[in-house]
């Protein structure tokens, strides 16, 4: 009997077959804080209380405690290339002193059909305006618009570290640090590779690159407790990752994946090889992870410490248990949705803020009955 590459596949795929524990519903729930989103991307916490949202064609709200949602007056941002929920206005990210500064950072795709990338901006905050815009950063330009990685993190020593995807029909480059693509990049506040990146003194490299051999990295959060530096990114069809990123290492793509190509070829015959970091879990079939969250609240004390990864084809919320920051297990939740989750966060309040995906979507907060 011969078997077609797919079949193969779902046979010989570690994960294929296991089915994950659900929370119990009951033991959490929802309140829709605000529908009608259209292709929301990203959330972050403001001082007051209130929240920030993108939207993928290029508006940034501000919405309320009461759920009420207001356009930030963006006038001065750059043009922003998007596509449908690929490529667009994407993340949002809070300046460690914005109480002092009211800085904001902001990715977003740049350039055209042909040449795009991922761009950085920073500007200040001031009566819900948007004031001072700088681009601080353009990734390596690619052919296409997808696999654009595009999420920020702030590490312990408030430097900036932000995912640049591989743009798919050029993932080779993953592996050439002369180039930004599939990369996590590190940065300061203006923008600069900080003296003490990892291949700031190789020549011909890009200063910026910090680890390479990442395809679509989705998910980027620092752990306020460890200090460790967490990522998830999108495989091909299976190999969907979390790893804990170290400066200058390589993290394999496309010579080692667990994962096989779209038309179900092989993109490598290596799941693990020496010289290369192995991820701390994989998923396949793939889930789509699409961003990263390490939960330190108190509104549900037993979660502390793990992770929680949306997942846009899983149609779920992962949380990810650790302990001692080894992953011990996996549960779902709000699966009784059947909604592409985009984004979540740990609120300030204990809450769990998610934001569902596409053009009707919500945002969520999850707390305990």
């Amino acid at each position: 009997m011969v078997l077609a590459p797919a079949a193969l596949f779902l046979i010989t795929s570690p994960g294929a077959a296991d089915k994950l524990d659900a929370v119990d519903p009951a033991t959490y729930r929802i309140e829709t804080v605000a529908k009608g989103l259209d292709r929301p991307w990203a959330l972050a916490f403001l001082p007051d209380g209130r929240l920030l949202v993108t939207e993928m064609a290029g508006r940034l709200l501000v919405i309320g405690t009461d759920g009420a949602k207001t356009p930030i007056a963006s006038g001065g941002l750059p043009p922003v290339f998007q596509r449908g929920g690929t490529i667009g206005l994407m993340d949002v990210a809070i300046d460690p002193a914005f109480a002092r500064n009211g800085l904001l950072y902001l990715t977003m795709g740049h350039g055209e059909e042909g040449a795009n990338g991922t761009r950085l901006v920073r500007a200040r905050l001031e009566n819900d305006r948007l004031e001072d815009v700088r681009v601080l950063f353009s990734s390596t330009p690619k052919p296409r618009a997808g696999n654009n990685g595009g999420r920020i993190a702030f590490l312990l020593d408030e430097t900036l570290v932000l995912t640049v995807g591989d743009g798919n029909w050029r993932r080779e480059e993953a592996q050439n640090v002369a180039n930004h693509l599939g990369t996590v990049v590190r940065l300061d506040r203006d923008g600069k590779a900080p003296p003490d990146n990892p291949f700031v003194k190789r020549p011909g490299a890009a200063p910026e690159v910090y680890s390479l051999g990442h395809r679509n990295p989705q998910g980027i959060a620092v752990d306020p407790v460890t200090g460790e530096l967490l990522l998830t990114e999108h495989g091909a069809r299976g190999g969907d990752e979390i790893n804990r990123i170290v400066a200058g290492k390589n993290f394999g793509w496309p010579l080692v994946t667990a994962g096989i190509d779209y038309p179900f070829g092989r993109v490598t015959p290596f799941s693990r090889l020496a010289g290369f970091e192995a991820p701390l879990l994989e998923w396949t079939p793939s889930i789509a992870p699409a961003g990263l969250a390490v939960y330190r609240g108190d509104g549900f004390p037993d979660w502390r410490g793990d992770l929680l990864v949306p997942a846009l084809r899983g149609r779920a919320l992962h949380r990810v248990v650790r302990d001692g920051g080894r992953i011990v297990g996996q549960q779902t939740l709000l699966a009784e949705l059947n909604q592409r989750m985009r984004d979540v966060k740990s609120g300030p309040d204990g809450a769990i803020y998610v934001l569902t995906d596409g053009v009707d979507a919500s945002l969520l907060r999850l707390t305990r009955p």
